[in-house]
């Protein structure tokens, strides 16, 4: 065997930490001399240590301090093992290091808590109804972290112009069809206005996760009988609530187009309104569902749960199914004197309850506080990155590793034309296993590997050192070759990342074999396309075979997704960079692992956010959502992150017309987009929805979520529409529509749906104006016209993203979306500073782009900071404007995932253009109108207004109310 040895002095260090000294040395067998040569790594012509402490600096990296030598691990005694034929081994010794690393303080343990009695027993019977979802808080933690808080409340410094919003008020829910769309891409969340917080931490983003705790009873409703539209019952059949007493508004999990539903087939089914409901299986709010732990009593004959809805024998305990009328035994439990007692059970008093199994079944599990943590992360990092990426990502992926737990395991890949796995078992020593990327890893080297000695996923508080050691060792890439053109072995680095996870490591050495709570995840830090290895395409679009190769590739990719989630693991893929990745290749790897897959500028503070937002994300495991309504209705549609479910893979019953979906991963940002039809004209009073979602959580307990609504039936058209939620119908709308504009030509074509759309709802549920073609838009949903126009011109359907990988990455984010995010992607939020760091809303017009005054834009996946001419000629009030601009924007986006782009520029700057295209023109409406739609215009004087309208520059693009008159529909009056 060849020996060479090649002494290099380099100082990569950061923060100061002293010089490194490296040796490499190269293990080539004879039979293969030339798999590998050594390479000279030339010394750096400026200090790294100077970069890494002005990027640092710059992203506001916090890192606290902590010896080298308390963080290091015990030397593992070892065995040797024959040398495998064409295997690399390369070793890096650190000598003479000093380093002051970040060691986060260790975290209490966690235990499972039963539920006592009092914790099942009946809540206050004078507290009937169910509040709107509270605000979240931080400190509190049922669900995996993080944290995530969906409701979209305005702090008391912003003003809201009134106006219902389903975020804030009544919720809504709906059903899905026979026929399930599942565009990948988890989506995003917004938290309300808070003090100022520093939007990229070395801590952990949000609270760690507590073992499941009884959670605070929901109000009962006081029992009081009602037949619920069972007449042959009715003197035998007792409810536990009563039609005045059940909780008003729907639980925070599911949101309706509407609170009822029509009873006319006919009117309830036009297709241009149309109802269904927005339902987040993970969702976590506070206070939530009561948990219960003991079986739950189904229906026999459709597989239903018992409910606070079920007509109850109170001398036999018998219920009656609200789906399917049928009725079942409840063993006796149900047997009761008196309908009070009947409010005991929490099913029975309240409309949403978890049923929770903590049993320990799995053998070789250990039900622990840091379970959430033995779920390891590993990192597959691009290593064909130009100096400038490098210099970011390295800064990106410092920051990372100091914000995880000491607990969390990681792991580190590295890929180009070869897979880098770095070993953490030496003390002082890093050391990577490289193996080939030109095919799939076989299974001997697999064997080498992960039955070897060396550890590969490590504890962040014995590796800690050792990674910040990696992370600056790496190298730009130096040949003179493009970017697009270098060769990149995704798949293959993929593939042996997933063999680490699911081998042995280090645990089996010690006699213990932890598995792992909750998904496994790997990200991916991309910075070009796969071209080389497994799941590769050419360099070159030009390519005589390349829309064959690139169809082979994205059917690879989708194995390989599928295979990571049948092993648990989740795979997200963070792109940075002008290079193309190829989005269409790399999008089914996330989607069917049930990952997600972001675009970001570059490797900068955005990408360091969503790299430790992406780790922190809690994901529940083997998920299953089930949908059960009234025979009346059909569910007709469902666009989310799952696909149906195959018969075999769930429970079924003799009667059972459920609809089931099998999800990939549950996680708190998912939601489901469902849409519905009457099979006929409907008679009874109400109709009902159960949606159940059974998932194993990060402690590895069977949850079953069991959710019932109630909606009421009318025959007047007036009430329907009373009743509808502007919002949510617009974000429904606009999923069904982004379902089918697959590239950009369909989304110009789905632009004249929209336009379709409004003439249609006018024609259907308006009226005429006399004397005229024109029809007056329903006064009761005046909100929703103006949604959809920002859906047709904005950057989901409109021509504001330029490159076609871009739309394809929002369209699936926004499929997959939780409401809060999809309405911001909808329509965005504008709100103007004021003197003394107050905001006020206003509607997006470009009205708002007054001289003296700065104007936040929240758009979902970018926050927008525009300053005026006047104010940003002086210096002191431009500071102090932009600061608490900039302060706001991390606010409303310190919980999103992704985490948005924070965009701001003056007026006048070429770059201002993606501010103003995203306002609605009014500039060109007549003043009267002006002043209607914007009120704050008549604050301003004759100067200010006139200096106002001179600033605008004309341009064909029409007005909110040119449009709508253009379809032959008057402009609807502003709520």
């Amino acid at each position: 065997m060849s020996l060479f040895l090649l002494p290099v002095h380099l100082q990569p260090n950061f923060n100061n930490r002293g010089p490194i000294t490296i040796h490499k040395k190269y293990f080539l067998t004879p039979q293969d001399p030339h798999s590998f040569a050594p390479t000279t790594v030339r010394p750096r012509s400026e200090d790294l240590n100077s970069l890494l402490d002005r990027r640092t600096r710059e992203s506001n990296f916090v890192q606290s301090s902590a010896s080298f030598a308390s963080m290091t691990p015990a030397r593992n005694s070892k065995s040797p093992i024959s040398p495998q034929p064409r295997a690399v081994k390369v070793v890096v010794a650190l000598i003479e290091t000093t380093f002051s690393m970040s060691n986060p303080p260790p975290q209490p343990s966690l235990g499972y808590f039963s539920p006592s009695k009092s914790d099942t027993s009946s809540p206050d019977p004078a507290s009937n109804a169910i509040p709107p979802p509270p605000l979240v808080s931080p400190g509190q933690s049922r669900f995996p972290p993080p944290k995530f808080q969906l409701d979209q409340l305005p702090p008391p410094s912003i003003r809201t112009p009134n106006g219902p919003s389903p975020a804030s008020g009544g919720l809504k829910t709906g059903s899905p069809i026979p026929h399930l769309s599942t565009p990948p891409g988890p989506p995003v969340f917004t938290s309300p206005v808070r003090p100022a917080a520093v939007p990229f931490r070395a801590s952990p983003v949000t609270p760690q996760p507590v073992a499941f705790s009884p959670a605070a009873s929901l109000p009962t409703s006081s029992p009081v009988f009602f037949s619920n539209g069972s007449h042959e019952l009715e003197r035998e059949l007792s409810n536990v609530t009563d039609d005045d007493t059940v909780p008003v508004g729907e639980p925070p999990y599911v949101l309706f187009s509407a609170h009822k539903m029509l009873k006319q087939k006919k009117l309830a089914n036009v297709p241009s309104l149309g109802f269904g409901a927005l339902v987040s299986p993970g969702r976590e709010v506070s206070p939530g569902p009561q948990i219960i732990q003991r079986d739950p009593h189904r229906c026999h004959s459709c597989g239903a749960y018992a409910n606070i809805y079920c007509n109850i024998l109170l001398g036999s305990g018998q219920w009656q199914c609200v789906i399917c009328r049928e009725l079942n035994g409840s063993e006796g439990e149900y047997i009761s004197s008196s309908k009070e007692e009947l409010s005991n059970y929490p099913e029975l008093s309240s409309p949403m309850v978890d049923y929770v199994q903590t049993g320990n079944n799995r053998p070789g599990f250990v039900p622990v506080s840091d379970s959430r943590m033995s779920a390891p992360i590993v990192l597959v990092i691009d290593e064909c990155l130009d100096e400038q990426h490098l210099w970011h990502l390295q800064s990106s992926l410092h920051a990372f590793v100091d914000s995880l737990l000491p607990t969390t395991r990681i792991g580190i890949v590295l890929y180009g034309r070869t897979v880098s796995v770095y070993d953490f078992s030496e003390e002082s020593i890093a050391s990577a296993d490289v193996l080939p990327g030109d095919k799939s890893p076989c299974q001997e080297y697999l064997k080498a590997l992960i039955y070897g000695t060396g550890i590969y996923l490590s504890p962040m508080h014995a590796s800690l050192p050792v990674a910040h050691a990696i992370f600056s060792s790496l190298r730009p890439y130096k040949l003179n070759v493009p970017e697009a053109s270098r060769d990149r072995c995704l798949g293959t680095a993929v593939e042996v990342a997933l063999a680490i996870i699911q081998g042995p490591s280090a645990d089996i050495s010690r006699g213990i074999i932890k598995r792992s709570g909750g998904n496994s995840r790997i990200i991916v830090c991309a910075g070009g396309p796969n071209t080389y290895g497994p799941g590769s395409v050419p360099h070159s679009f030009s390519h005589p075979n390349y829309a064959h190769l690139e169809k082979t590739a994205m059917k690879w990719m989708e194995r390989l997704g599928q295979e990571a989630h049948q092993h648990n693991t989740v795979v997200d893929i963070l792109c940075a960079g002008q290079c193309p990745v190829r989005v269409p290749v790399l999008q089914p790897l996330a989607k069917a692992s049930g990952g997600v897959f972001v675009l970001h500028d570059d490797f900068g503070e955005a990408f360091g956010v969503n790299l430790q937002r992406a780790s922190a994300r809690a994901a529940g495991s083997h998920g299953f959502l089930a949908i059960r309504c009234s025979d009346d209705i059909l569910i007709t549609q469902v666009v989310g992150p799952g696909e149906e479910a195959h018969v075999d893979t769930h429970e079924t019953f003799k009667n059972d017309t459920s609809l089931y979906i099998q999800m990939p991963s549950v996680e708190e940002t998912q939601c489901f987009s469902l849409s519905s039809e009457n099979k006929r004209d409907i008679r009874t009073e109400y109709v009902y929805f159960q949606f159940t979602i059974q998932y194993l959580n990060v402690y590895q307990a069977d949850i079953s979520r069991v959710i019932t609504v109630r909606l009421p039936t009318v025959d007047s058209v007036s009430a329907y529409l009373e009743s509808v939620q502007d919002e949510v119908a617009a974000v429904l709308i606009a999923k069904r529509t982004l379902l089918r504009a697959k590239n950009s030509s369909d989304a110009f074509d789905m632009r004249s749906t929209i336009d379709e759309r409004i003439k249609d709802i006018a024609l259907k549920f308006g009226s005429q104006v006399p004397k005229s073609k024109q029809y007056r838009f329903p006064k009761e949903i005046s909100l929703l016209p103006e949604l959809l126009f920002h859906l047709r011109r904005g950057p989901l359907l409109g021509s504001i993203v330029g490159h076609e990988d871009e739309r394809s990455v929002l369209r699936n984010l926004f499929l997959n979306a939780s409401f809060d995010l999809s309405l911001r992607m909808v329509a965005p939020r504008c709100l103007m500073h004021r003197e003394g760091g107050t905001f006020e809303e206003l509607p997006a017009y470009d009205l708002a782009m007054q001289s003296d005054a700065a104007v936040v834009l929240d758009h979902g996946t970018d926050v927008f900071i525009w300053l005026g001419a006047e104010l940003s000629s002086d210096e002191a009030k431009s500071a102090a404007a932009l600061a608490a601009c900039r302060t706001l924007a991390e606010e409303i986006s310190e919980l999103r995932f992704p985490a948005p782009r924070i965009l701001s520029f003056k007026e006048g700057s070429s770059q201002a253009r993606y501010f103003v295209s995203r306002l609605i023109p009014a500039h060109k409406d007549p003043p009267y109108e002006q002043e209607a739609r914007f009120p704050q215009l008549r604050t301003l004087t004759i100067e200010q207004r006139t200096k106002l309208k001179s600033s605008f520059v004309s341009f064909d693009d029409p007005s909110f109310c040119e449009w709508v008159r253009s379809l032959r529909v008057v402009p609807p009056e502003p709520s």
